[in-house]
């Protein structure tokens, strides 16, 4: 028997309201399986809805100058800093898809200073782990820092954005004992052989 995803109870799909289950059953069209977070917030439909809102504002607007993996970046930084196995897992997966770098997840997740990534995304990231340790520390110079790579101020506030609602993620996957699907473990890891599918 598999361990429980989360230690609160997770509902029913068919016990969802539609506007949930819809959402959930699009995702698992597209991902082939159902991500454990979307099952365990169920928990609260209210407050999936909203953390999907903020998620979605954050993570599927068109007009940010940080890239998908980017953001991947940020987000994997910070469940490393928070210790969360869930985010680190899933969001490492999906970092290695988007990059398509087997190996960027792990070094992000351990240690930014040591990875395979550009100056431009070290300094991001030294952003973001400050905004998850020291927020209150934060001062013009970061901007300046920031700036001197090419960030303007509401790039800015992406970064700072991103890292400050997965801390909120992270904290409630950890509370919940939020469980990581098998699948991600495996995902962009090994890359595809040119004219086989997925």
């Amino acid at each position: 028997m598999s361990p429980p995803i989360s230690r609160y109870p997770v509902p029913d799909l068919k016990d969802l309201p539609d506007d949930i289950r819809e959402r959930i059953l699009a995702v698992q069209q597209k991902a082939g399986f159902v991500p454990n977070v979307f099952l365990a917030l169920a928990h609260r439909p209210a407050e999936l809805r909203a953390f999907l809102a903020y998620h979605d504002a954050l993570l599927l607007k068109e007009d940010s100058a940080l890239s998908k993996g980017e953001r991947e970046m940020i987000i994997v930084a910070t469940s490393g800093v928070n210790h969360c196995l869930y985010c680190v897992v899933a969001h490492g997966a999906i970092l290695r898809v988007y990059e398509k770098k087997p190996l960027v997840a792990d070094q992000v997740a351990v240690n930014h200073l040591k990875a395979d990534i550009t100056p431009r995304q070290h300094a991001m990231l030294d952003f973001a782990l400050k905004v998850t340790r020291a927020s209150h520390e934060i001062v013009d110079a970061d901007f300046e820092v920031l700036r001197a790579h090419g960030f303007d101020d509401e790039t800015i506030w992406d970064i700072a954005a991103i890292s400050a609602f997965f801390g909120l993620s992270n904290r409630m996957a950890n509370v919940m004992s939020l469980r990581p699907n098998d699948e991600f473990y495996l995902m962009g890891r090994i890359p595809r052989e040119k004219g086989k599918a997925a």
